[in-house]
């Protein structure tokens, strides 16, 4: 069996998190356009700029340790599947990738 902290953390959890730190990088103007969905895309929803990109890397890092490494997860992307990129995308990596160790 599993346990909790094996499998890492959930998506709602993750979702969660995401909206407090998305907040803490654009401010409360997040919550102007309705709540934060798996579908809400970073840069036609959100329009977060490279340097908003990089403070909710800061973010992730803070909260969940080098095992979500958020900038090695990026530059495997091109440049329409970064400008694609959804919240449910970065939700599910983070999800699956919280608890585990850094390079397992």
């Amino acid at each position: 069996m599993v346990s909790e902290e094996q499998a890492g953390v959930s998506e709602a959890a993750v979702l969660a998190d995401l909206e407090r730190m998305l907040i803490d990088v654009i401010g409360d103007d997040l919550l102007l356009d309705g709540p934060l969905t798996m579908d809400t895309s970073f840069d036609e929803d959100l329009q977060l700029e490279s340097i908003e990109f990089v403070a909710l890397s800061e973010q992730l890092l803070e909260t969940y340790g080098e095992e979500v490494d958020f900038v090695a997860w990026l530059a495997e992307m091109t440049l329409d599947e970064i400008v694609a990129l959804t919240v449910g995308q970065l939700v599910a990596f983070v999800a699956a990738n919280a608890g585990t160790p850094a390079g397992a």
